[in-house]
């Protein structure tokens, strides 16, 4: 095979990857909103049983890619939906109190992941290192959203919110930019699994950000 057929083949199944993820995301997401629509009249309880049954599947997928994608697919659906009925208490309680802050939280979801996305997708420049402080920051934050439960900080959600956009700034980027650089298709499922994680914690940050600015 010449070096010209080589890379022609190589960009074949970055694009071939591309596609499969972002079929694979929309998939997850549209399973998720089944489950915010199913469980919208659930209690907060089973909620945190859908939650940790959502990780659940989403470290099995971590062993299921190794033997079957087919397994990892359905996996990654079901992680899908029970983060969807893990998420529809805190989706309920938002559409009840103020439901322009859903709609106004998607489209700056989607504007910001396109974003960053697309950058990332089209940077040359290895990203890995930023995933790694990003990744790092993350743990960060997680530790100040405890803090924040006990300790009352004046403007603290804000600084929340507008960090935890700053991190997954970076995370996206590079998530996009391992679509382009990888050749693997049996990655896809947890390619698609990290990007979704992605666009979800987005979503609730910037929830947050609209239901504070339409309280105030």
């Amino acid at each position: 095979m010449s070096t010209t057929t080589a890379g022609l083949t190589s960009r074949d199944r970055t694009h071939t990857l591309f596609a499969q993820t972002m079929q694979y995301v929309a998939t997850t997401t549209a399973l998720f909103a089944a489950g915010a629509y199913l469980g919208r009249n659930l209690h907060g309880g089973v909620g945190i049983i859908a939650f940790i049954a959502a990780f659940g599947t989403l470290i099995g997928m971590q062993f299921a890619i190794r033997r079957s994608v087919g397994l990892a697919v359905v996996l990654l659906s079901a992680f899908g939906l029970l983060m969807g009925l893990a998420i529809a208490p805190t989706l309920a309680f938002y559409a009840a109190a103020d439901p322009t802050a859903l709609w106004q939280a998607g489209g700056a979801t989607a504007l910001f992941v396109a974003g960053f996305g697309a950058a990332g997708y089209a940077t040359r420049r290895d990203l890995t290192a930023i995933a790694r402080i990003a990744s790092w920051a993350l743990i960060a934050l997680i530790l100040f959203g405890i803090v924040l439960i006990f300790v009352q900080i004046p403007g603290g959600a804000l600084i929340y919110s507008i960090l935890g956009l700053v991190i997954f700034a970076g995370l996206v980027a590079f998530d996009f930019q391992r679509l382009r650089v990888s050749t693997d298709l049996a990655s896809a499922p947890l390619l698609a699994a990290s990007i979704f994680l992605d666009i979800l914690n987005v979503f609730l940050l910037f929830l947050q950000l609209f239901s504070r600015s339409s309280d105030s």
